[in-house]
């Protein structure tokens, strides 16, 4: 089974370039919504090995998200102990808050907006196995 990774971005051109770089390096699954609401009803029916999600969503900030998964995850889902890692998608204004987020152990990097490849895939390496085939980025 594929790992499956929840991506939260209201963008849909930034969403569509996240999720298409992790199909084609990643061996992975993705989701994605540009709704937090939405995010949360798919993380309480489906497991997830990563968590991408922007920092600000029109309903709800992102790290506010992931604070109530990592609480609501762990109990829905018998063997889970914990939420998955959480990398966050920020924007040029929301640079300064990047070093806060990296307080919290489950958060494994960022990526500027626009999406960088370089970032993603450095940020994924340690937590998606890479497609076969595909040369180290």
């Amino acid at each position: 089974m594929l790992p499956r990774v929840l991506i939260v971005e209201e963008n849909l051109p930034y969403r569509r370039v996240i999720r298409e770089a992790l199909l084609a390096f990643r061996e992975c699954e993705v989701d994605d919504t540009p709704s937090a609401e939405h995010a949360f009803e798919l993380a309480l029916n489906k497991r997830y090995a990563l968590f991408i999600f922007a920092l600000s969503l029109p309903d709800m900030k992102g790290d506010m998200l992931d604070r109530l998964l990592a609480r609501t995850v762990p109990l829905l889902h018998d063997e889970v102990h914990a939420a998955p890692p959480v990398i966050f998608i920020l924007r040029p204004e929301e640079a300064g808050y990047a070093q806060e987020l990296t307080r919290n152990a489950r958060v494994r990097g960022h990526v500027s907006i626009p999406p960088r490849l370089d970032q993603l895939m450095a940020a994924t390496a340690p937590l998606l196995p890479a497609r076969s085939g595909m040369p180290p980025l």
